[in-house]
């Protein structure tokens, strides 16, 4: 069902300041009796390489001038309105009793909690159904990690025995403040914030443990279909959520069906949950379309860039985490943190979390990380070692103050849909599963009782009731208090909290400032300078790229969409040197100078579908869609 081709990733020419700126189905009935809406995105592109509006190469000298004289009016994302279904198209409809989008750990949690329900009460015919864009399950997983199994041990408690992919338990926490770009200082165990600590957790591969979780739910009959991405949302005419349309597979980029075209499906159900990760593309709508983010703090996030290495036998030590902050983001006046999980098999899991709320328009993540592997205390350990895998994804960050309504008519967020994320433990999986089977026990007893397409107000009593809320409440001021107060106030706030206080202090701290409003005029800003490649320790963003197995079909439309086109050269570049260039991991967005000006490239086959640009775009102008289902990484072992 997938045209696809093995592709490089694009390399254009003439460019400013480039990267180194420095299924199986089963039958199910066919219907066709209730009318269903449907909700687009509405947004156009053409090509696959996308030109987008030229500016005279002289207009480009007065770009500072520009900076002082051009206003830009802040505008909530808008709400997309729906659409009908173009009519020619005839689609097969199959109905289930729930639908999950996404399937991660909150989505296969929920499906196999699910079924585990439904055997009990004797209901073998209940349907669960898992669409993930995938290709495999697993495909687009990616986490440092370092997980909690108190989800795992109360859905699957024999895991064990059943061969979960848990090998590594963490022995020893290491945290270190790197002072500069030689200094560092390993802080005593007492000092640090008890959430930190990894005593009884285990360093995965989360994608190895997705692919296990995958396995146990197809043992339950959870019905999966991996390479389908749910490509829009169907509502009833009371406006409540029926069910989600796939995506079309074969469509050209002009928009016209090749001779590979087949129609996607609408998979209908009683409820539908929503997993799709971070700044899910239908979570998105849902929340606009719910105003279920109205008594909520804005949501805030950070990007997520991983390298997976085998390091020499010597340097390994099974076991270790070490954590560290401070330099080289202290350069830039950002934040965030790095990581290094010492796994089985002298692998390494290296990386970073910036959070997404950074000021300065010329700092690049994908440099930082780079950068930061120069330090002694991280050179000295992958040095001489081979880089197997590289990836970046956008995390949920904001906790409990952020947190919006995540039931509606029809259907419930869950995972980082919705953003149960505990910040302080820097841990989310554990979160994301016990939300989701939170939902799957919620909606369970709304089927049971005969109900189908109302709010199932039940899974947040739920969620108020669990350990859960309590794990989110006692982290709630760990973001916050760090965008606030900065490193040194903030880690010592969350010292006291977390040691001290035990996540009880008798205050909330709300931070309302919106991540993509926090940049300012490049005129003004620190321009850092980042290492070159040396293909040993320092990579550039298109060979990291090709080692995350990206492909997308050549031949589709783009599925980064621009309100407005001529924003990035009219309004992004001369304001904030366009950022995009440098916010995307991936090499995706360029400006390419020539003799008639400058132009807004969009290499959209070399997206790993971290949504950083539908997050971080000053302008809010990105949005990120799904491509046709299969495309995008896959992360071997990450």
């Amino acid at each position: 069902m997938q045209e696809q081709d093995n592709q490089m990733p694009v390399v254009d020419s003439d460019v400013v300041n480039s990267d180194t700126v420095n299924t199986e189905t089963t039958e199910t009935p066919v219907t066709t009796e209730t009318p269903v809406a449907t909700e687009t995105a509405n947004l156009e592109t053409t090509e696959p390489v996308a030109v987008m509006q030229e500016v005279p190469a002289e207009a480009l000298a007065e770009e500072e001038q520009a900076a002082e004289t051009i206003v830009i009016e802040k505008t909530p994302e808008p709400v997309v309105e729906p659409v009908a279904t173009e009519p020619e198209i005839e689609r097969e409809s199959m109905e289930f009793d729930v639908i999950i989008v996404g399937g991660g750990p909150a989505g296969l949690s929920a499906a196999i909690r699910l079924r585990q329900l439904a055997i009990a009460a004797g209901n073998d015919e209940f349907m669960v159904c898992v669409v993930e864009k995938g290709s495999e399950f697993g495909a687009h997983t990616l986490s440092g990690a370092v997980i909690e199994t108190r989800a795992l041990d109360e859905l699957i408690p024999d895991w064990k025995e059943k061969g979960a992919p848990l090998n590594v338990p963490a022995i020893e926490d290491r945290v270190y403040m790197l002072g500069s770009a030689t200094k560092s200082t390993k802080l005593m165990d007492s000092i640090v914030p008890a959430s930190m600590h990894n005593k009884g957790n285990y360093i995965v591969s989360l994608g190895n443990v997705v692919r296990w979780l995958a396995a146990q739910a197809e043992e339950l009959e959870v019905m999966m279909f991996p390479g389908f991405p749910a490509d829009d949302i169907l509502y009833n005419d009371d406006g409540s959520v029926r069910g989600v349309l796939t995506g079309d597979m074969g469509v050209a980029a002009n928009g016209e069906a090749k001779s590979s075209f087949e129609p996607g499906y609408e998979l209908l159900a009683k409820y539908t949950i929503f997993t799709e990760g971070s700044r899910g593309h239908l979570g998105k709508r849902l929340i606009s379309r719910f105003d279920l983010d109205k008594d909520s703090d804005p949501q805030h996030y950070g990007i997520g860039l991983k390298e997976l290495w085998e390091v020499t036998p010597e340097k390994h030590e099974e076991g270790v985490v070490m954590h560290g902050s401070g330099w080289p983001l202290t350069d830039t006046g950002s934040s965030g943190g790095w990581w290094l999980y010492f796994d089985e098999n002298n692998q390494v899991s290296f990386g970073m979390v910036i959070d997404l709320s950074y000021s300065n328009p010329y700092m690049s993540p994908f440099d930082e990380m780079q950068r930061l592997k120069l330090h002694p205390l991280i050179r000295n350990i992958l040095e001489g070692g081979k880089r197997l895998s590289y990836g970046a994804r956008a995390l949920t960050k904001g906790g409990l103050n952020s947190l919006p309504k995540f039931t509606f008519p029809g259907g419930v967020l869950a995972g980082d849909d919705a953003g149960f994320l505990n910040p302080a433990k820097i841990k989310g999986t554990h979160t994301s599963m016990k939300s989701g089977m939170l939902a799957a026990e919620a909606i369970f007893e709304a089927v049971q009782a005969g109900r189908q397409h109302d709010e199932v107000v039940a899974y947040s009593t739920m969620y108020e009731e669990s350990w859960l809320y309590q794990d989110n409440y006692e982290a709630r001021n760990f973001a916050p208090a760090m965008h606030r107060m900065g490193q040194w106030m903030g880690g010592a706030f969350t010292f006291l909290e977390q040691n001290l206080l035990g996540g009880k202090m008798p205050l909330t701290i709300h931070d309302n400032q919106k991540d993509y409003d926090q940049l300012e005029r490049a005129a003004h800003a620190y321009q850092p300078t980042y290492a070159k490649p040396d293909g040993k320790l320092v990579f550039d963003k298109l060979s990291s790229v090709f080692i995350s197995n990206t492909n997308h079909a050549e031949d589709q439309p783009v599925h980064l969409k621009l309100t407005d086109p001529t924003v990035p050269v009219s309004i992004n570049l001369p304001l904030y040197a366009e950022p995009a260039r440098l916010y995307c991991p991936a090499g995706v967005y360029e400006i390419v100078k020539d003799a008639e000006g400058a132009k807004f490239v969009i290499n959209a086959q070399n997206c790993v579908h971290c949504k950083t640009c539908d997050i971080k775009d000053p302008s809010q102008n990105i949005t990120w869609v799904t491509p046709e289902g299969g495309g995008g990484p896959n992360y071997p072992n990450m």
